[in-house]
């Protein structure tokens, strides 16, 4: 079995997601550590923090997206570095 690539799991404020509100609710998992999201690449270089997604469209096409959040409203981000990613996240659909 390989390797999966890195994830990062991604946590807000509740003052950052109830600022975000539903604009970031598609990009939400839930957990046993709370909301989360899962992200595959991170870049916190600046006053905003760039998170970028990958996975598939409704017709079956890859898609990535990149996510810009004011870098206040992030509370940790989480490397999850596993075969399985069973621990505790689970990738967003």
């Amino acid at each position: 079995m390989s390797a999966m690539p890195p994830y990062y799991a991604v946590f807000f404020f509740p003052q950052g997601l109830e600022a975000l509100g539903p604009a970031i609710t598609p990009y939400l998992s839930e957990g046993p550590a709370g909301p989360h999201m899962l992200c595959h690449e991170v870049d916190t270089g600046g006053a905003f923090c760039e998170f970028t997604i990958r996975g598939k469209s409704d017709d079956g096409r890859d898609v990535e997206v990149e996510l810009l959040i004011p870098a206040q409203m992030i509370r940790l981000i989480a490397s999850v570095q596993t075969d399985s990613p069973g621990w505790g996240f689970q990738a967003a659909k």
